[in-house]
């Protein structure tokens, strides 16, 4: 049994935490929204006053923040006050520059640490099988691991500080463009009077298969368990894409690489976020292709 300190307790860090305490862990939580930590407690958090009295007895902390100015700020707060050789884990999607920052605070604090984001929705948060792609020396991975189990399907040590950010945003990158590319083959064979079901059938089975046709399709029908058959009711959020296509974006620029496809994918996301479509599933983007969300 392990003491965990859960500082982010939203739609991915609740179902997380209610994992950890499944698992057997005592989880201390902490979020700024009292709905939150109601959700947390009869999940069985231990509910927390503030982010500090959350980690000082706590030999893991893990972080669930919308993005890297909190992720540090949260750091600057904690780390001073954690118990000596925790481990911290930051599941957050942030920029690359910012984890390694959030590093730079646990190692000066003599902590270890894993850049650690996830992959797999709010589904796979309630469901445990999340992939978690961590970045961090390999002593820091190996303490890492154990709690990340009860919360994961999969876990990949990506390699040094940042690689685990580094890997979510290309991913997701991929998840975007493809998601576009699907919804323009089927918008096309609306055009040309075939089928969703006939399109799925071969697509499916052929070249053009991806994860975002054959696990999300951006139709109703062909997948029933994709958001397409609940009116696109969020399992990942339009404005949570654009978020991750942005920081892309970032990446490639400081990085010097040329990501045509990646920089297309953001504009067309930032265009039906912007005509208030950020809370829809973000393969609700096949609307937007029809001309439906304005």
């Amino acid at each position: 049994m392990t003491t965990i300190a859960f500082i982010g307790l939203g739609n991915m860090g609740n179902p997380m935490a209610a994992n950890l305490v499944k698992a057997g862990h005592v989880v201390h939580g902490f979020d700024l929204m009292p709905e939150h930590l109601e959700t947390a407690k009869n999940n069985g958090v231990v509910v927390m006053a503030n982010a500090v009295s959350a980690v000082k007895d706590a030999d893991v902390v893990i972080t669930m923040l919308p993005a890297g100015k909190h992720v540090l700020s949260v750091y600057e707060d904690i780390a001073p006050k954690a118990k000596a050789g925790a481990v911290f884990i930051d599941s957050s999607t942030i920029d690359v520059e910012s984890a390694r920052k959030a590093h730079a605070i646990a190692t000066r604090h003599g902590l270890l640490s894993v850049d650690a984001p996830v992959s797999g929705g709010t589904g796979g948060a309630a469901a445990g099988t999340l992939t978690f792609m961590a970045g961090g020396d390999k002593a820091a991975f190996d303490k890492a691991e154990p709690v990340l189990k009860p919360m994961a399907g999969r876990i990949v040590h990506c390699g040094d500080a940042g690689a685990g950010q580094a890997a979510k945003i290309c991913n997701n990158m991929i998840l975007g463009i493809s998601m576009i590319g699907v919804s323009e083959a089927f918008v096309l064979a609306e055009k040309l009077g075939l089928s969703h079901q006939a399109l799925f059938d071969v697509a499916s089975t052929s070249s053009g298969q991806c994860w975002s046709l054959t696990s999300y399709c951006p139709v109703p029908g062909p997948v029933p368990n994709s958001p397409a058959n609940r009116d696109y009711q969020p399992g990942f959020a339009a404005a949570l894409m654009l978020k991750d296509l942005k920081l892309s974006q970032e990446a490639a620029q400081q990085a010097g690489a040329a990501t045509p496809l990646g920089a297309e994918a953001t504009q067309l996301y930032s265009l039906f976020a912007g005509q208030g479509h950020g809370g829809t599933d973000f393969s609700g983007i096949i609307k937007f292709l029809r001309g439906e969300a304005s």
